[in-house]
């Protein structure tokens, strides 16, 4: 089943809307589900989900390729590493998105993955 934002014919664009609302949703279940994860609002989880989406594009991808040895010596469990590093860095910049240790951020990081794993199965 597709979404009508994507058989509108807006293609990728439509395709990164959904996205953006999905981890916005996933961000607000990991807030709901950590004591040590605070999100203002909706407004600021789409916000968040913006900014991470760009981090995760640029610095993201610089660090994933930098940690390929520790990510293939862990089985890929290093990347969680790298995700909660990328929420400490955008928790850090925006206002009204609190990570209180790196222990929640890690947490958060695996429960975005598992969250948006179900999401996008769903709805994309």
């Amino acid at each position: 089943m597709e979404l009508l934002l994507l058989d509108a014919g807006l293609g990728g664009l439509g395709e990164m809307i959904v996205k953006v609302l999905l981890n916005a949703l996933a961000l607000m279940a990991g807030a709901h589900l950590l004591k040590g994860v605070e999100i203002q609002d909706f407004t600021r989880a789409v916000i968040i989900a913006v900014i991470l989406s760009f981090l995760n594009a640029t610095l993201g991808s610089f660090l994933d390729f930098i940690t390929t040895p520790l990510r293939f010596l862990t089985l890929g469990l290093f990347a969680f590493v790298v995700d909660a590093a990328m929420l400490l860095l955008a928790a850090y910049f925006l206002k009204g998105f609190n990570i209180r240790n790196f222990a929640s951020a890690f947490f958060l990081a695996i429960i975005l993955s598992v969250c948006n794993a179900i999401l996008y199965a769903v709805f994309l």
